[in-house]
């Protein structure tokens, strides 16, 4: 909040009229009027007794606040979200960096506004289009790793990493990589959990143990689908079946979203270029994420019960899973994807797309 803003809510709150403040500061009233308009500020020498009055001090009136609490980087992240569905990414990113500008300090808030903002190009921007959001992107992570926050730092490094490594900057990634902490002999989420256990706090023990859970899980999942990759690579095709039924097993058996099951099945078949399992894959993943609504894909599990349920964004706005299908149908229908020419040279493949940009195209 600027300064006429902070001063003109306190003095409506402590109820006072401008002619009022202005004849206890010894100040013309249009002098009021104009610092709450913007116009001009208070005097550096007004501003103690200007705090006294209206019952705060300088460092808040100035607005000296270094970090935002991670309540309000959550609050105002959503607001890009909102910003990026509405306006587009330039507006989304412009938001961002306003904000970073205002709290050029807060280093979490530049660490998860690239988080998000990654996610949102990752799901609305067609591929080869987002190079220059990208860039940005990366900008951010280079400024969180460089901050003094370890945890900040240390995340934004672990991204770096892997954008290094897709550029195949072996050496850098490698750097980066030796800076990064190995895990922690004591596992605080264990130990917290256990503490409220011990305090009667079951549900918030049970929250902490059910995020251990997915975080855990959908590491497991991680490591079958890069040992998948390792097997392709090495021609072992029996294990690449295994590793893949092993991996599925594991998402339906933990309940985590059956759009992660499919979406196996549909990479596998693309490397094989196997045309049928493609787009039978593809009619699952896309009914899956019809689903998806923004309300957690978890509730409904009984390993999942004491988590926190967010509202449906609501009808007239994209949900998670729409923007998903958009971002994929562009994707694959453009003709400068190569990697789906066979899938397009197939007349099935024509009539799925056709089918699913109608239906979408319906819905909004």
């Amino acid at each position: 909040m600027k300064i006429n803003e902070i001063i003109r809510e306190k003095r409506l709150a402590e109820g006072f009229t401008q002619e009022q403040m202005a004849s206890y500061l010894g100040v013309s009233a249009p002098a009021v009027n104009k610092w709450e308009k913007g116009v001009s500020y208070p005097d550096i020498t007004l501003l103690p007794a200007l705090a006294r009055l209206l019952k705060t001090d300088v460092n808040t009136l100035l607005s000296f606040q270094e970090d935002l609490s991670d309540q309000e980087i959550a609050d105002f992240l959503g607001s890009v979200y909102t910003v990026a569905m509405e306006q587009g990414m330039p507006q989304a990113f412009a938001s961002l960096n306003e904000k970073i500008r205002e709290y050029p300090s807060c280093e979490k808030l530049v660490l998860n506004g690239a988080l998000t903002l990654e996610g949102l190009v990752a799901m609305t921007v067609r591929e080869g289009e987002g190079e220059l959001f990208r860039a940005e992107i990366e900008r951010l992570y280079e400024r969180a790793a460089e901050g003094s926050d370890m945890p900040v730092s240390q995340h934004a490094k672990a991204m770096l990493v892997s954008r290094y490594m897709a550029r195949k900057e072996y050496a850098e990634a490698e750097r980066l990589l030796e800076e990064l902490p190995s895990e922690n002999m004591f596992d605080k989420n264990s130990l917290k959990s256990s503490l409220y256990l011990a305090e009667g706090k079951t549900a918030e023990a049970a929250q902490i143990l059910e995020r251990m859970i997915i975080n855990d899980i959908s590491s497991v999942v991680a490591c079958l689908l890069s040992l998948i990759e390792v097997a392709m690579k090495e021609k072992r095709e029996d294990d690449v079946g295994k590793l893949a039924q092993t991996a599925k097993d594991t998402i339906r058996l933990y309940d985590l979203w059956e759009y992660e099951e499919y979406a196996i099945d549909f990479q596998l078949a693309l490397v094989r270029e196997d045309a049928a399992l493609c787009l039978s894959s593809l009619e699952k993943m896309f009914h899956a994420m019809q689903k998806v609504d923004d309300i957690p894909l978890l509730q409904g599990s009984f390993l999942y019960r004491h988590l926190p349920v967010k509202e449906s964004p609501g009808k007239d706005k994209m949900t998670v899973g729409e923007m998903m299908m958009n971002n994929l149908l562009k994707e694959m229908g453009s003709n400068d994807n190569g990697e789906y020419d066979f899938l397009r040279a197939d007349g099935r493949f024509q009539e799925f797309l056709s089918r699913w940009k109608t239906e979408q195209a319906a819905e909004v």
